[in-house]
């Protein structure tokens, strides 16, 4: 057996028989058992990667008013219940990236507690885009679970 240690990641993985295996916790701190491979890892990894910008422009539409990213992660972390939660630094890259492409407006106030924050609100193109991207989550969804099913083949 071999002990890998990823200096790029916050996590230890073994090596039995080429197959990694979790030693404590994943990269978002999530605990993980002795005996999931790596390949769910990076399964998981690949899932969540294509969502969380769909649920970020969904909480800020469903939001009654602006938020900064703190609130955001607090938000997604309450309904994950155990689920798939965001980690704060994956989330800032991509509110630049949306604030940039026109789906988000910001604007920076200052903070009795702190640094400025930056509060986020969908913009009228956020939103078309948000349907659109509803639109293919819910047609993506309803085949991957007839395939699971098994009521398409």
């Amino acid at each position: 057996m071999q002990l890998v240690v990823d200096m790029n990641r916050s996590n230890t993985t073994r090596r039995e028989s080429g197959v990694g295996v979790q030693a404590t916790t994943g990269e978002r701190g999530e605990p993980m058992t002795e005996n999931e491979p790596a390949i769910v890892r990076k399964f998981r990894k690949e899932l969540n990667s294509g969502t969380v910008s769909l649920v970020l422009l969904a909480t800020l539409d469903q939001a009654p008013e602006p938020l900064y990213g703190y609130q955001i992660a607090k938000q997604l972390e309450e309904k994950a219940e155990g689920g798939v939660p965001v980690k704060q630094g994956t989330l800032y890259p991509i509110l630049r990236s949306m604030n940039d492409n026109g789906l988000l407006g910001s604007v920076v106030e200052p903070s009795v507690s702190g640094p400025p924050r930056k509060y986020y609100t969908i913009t009228d193109y956020g939103r078309e885009v948000l349907a659109t991207w509803k639109s293919e989550w819910m047609s993506t969804r309803d085949f991957v679970d007839a395939v699971l099913k098994g009521d398409i083949g």
